[in-house]
């Protein structure tokens, strides 16, 4: 059984669209797309975690309510889609842990850091998570790319620590699910959605999770909301660089996703700890 976890953000959110969008157009608009999402997992049969902003759930309430109602698991994105490994981020963590947990009524065991930025500088995250009885992170990339990776980290799912990152740590109480990954020209790459969905021929995405269930592992994918719903993004000027990694092939996000849901099974974090149990 492979796993999938919507990073549901905004528009406004994605680390190369933030420079260039002031803080006064951040009009939220995903939460428009919601049943969009919810009627493609239903109809392949699918739950999912959905990895929250915070503060979309503080604007729309009734969104808790949609997800959870539909069998889906509630996880947490930071409030605001900060980068983990900043100063800043690091003072508010407390409260925003918190008030999260007020938001979703302590449904939330689930953490997947931005732009997968967890790293040395953040590790002290896992600790904290530790302390407020999260089960399980997914901000761990076990291939190196411009934005962010470890290339030596586990591909199935591991103890992990502050002290070890990439490795299983027998003491540690958070269980990681890495993002998938496969090899490309002898090169690891990520697989496991975003960009690399839209990028990637399908053919070697599927070829990748085939690969892991052969080797019983469960495959980890990743999608964020406004891929699934572009028809509600703004136009916005980017350079061609930003531009290409955020909205290349954005158009056929939904078709690949539903392709993928289709000829595999997934199911969300929550599904997948209790099915261990059982």
């Amino acid at each position: 059984m492979n796993l999938l976890g919507i990073d549901f953000e905004d528009w406004y959110h994605p680390e190369l669209v933030k420079p260039y969008v002031k803080e006064i157009q951040h009009e939220p608009r995903m939460y428009k797309g919601l049943d969009k999402i919810i009627d493609l997992l239903r109809k392949t049969d699918t739950h999912a975690t959905f990895f929250m902003v915070g503060k979309l759930l503080e604007d729309n309430p009734e969104i808790l309510d949609k997800i959870i109602d539909n069998g889906h698991e509630i996880a947490f994105h930071t409030m605001n889609h900060d980068r983990i490994d900043s100063t800043q981020f690091k003072e508010n963590f407390q409260d925003e842990i918190q008030r999260f947990s007020e938001l979703t009524n302590n449904k939330s065991k689930g953490f997947r850091a931005p732009t997968f930025s967890l790293n040395q500088k953040s590790s002290w995250i896992i600790d904290e998570l530790e302390k407020t009885n999260y089960k399980y992170d997914s901000s761990i990339v076990p291939a190196k790319t411009n934005m962010y990776g470890f290339p030596n980290a586990e591909k199935t799912p591991y103890k992990i620590s502050s002290k070890c990152l990439e490795k299983d740590d027998p003491d540690g109480k958070i269980i990681e699910f890495p993002i998938l990954i496969t090899k490309f020209l002898g090169k690891k790459i990520p697989a496991g959605g975003g960009f690399y969905l839209r990028f990637l021929p399908t053919k070697i995405i599927k070829n990748a999770i085939k690969n892991y269930q052969k080797n019983e592992i469960p495959g980890t994918f990743y999608i964020h909301s406004w891929e699934l719903t572009p028809e509600f993004i703004p136009k916005i000027a980017l350079p061609k660089k930003e531009n290409f990694v955020t909205f290349h092939n954005i158009d056929k996000s939904f078709q690949r996703l539903e392709d993928l849901l289709i000829d595999f099974n997934f199911t969300s974090f929550e599904n997948f700890f209790q099915n261990k149990e059982n």
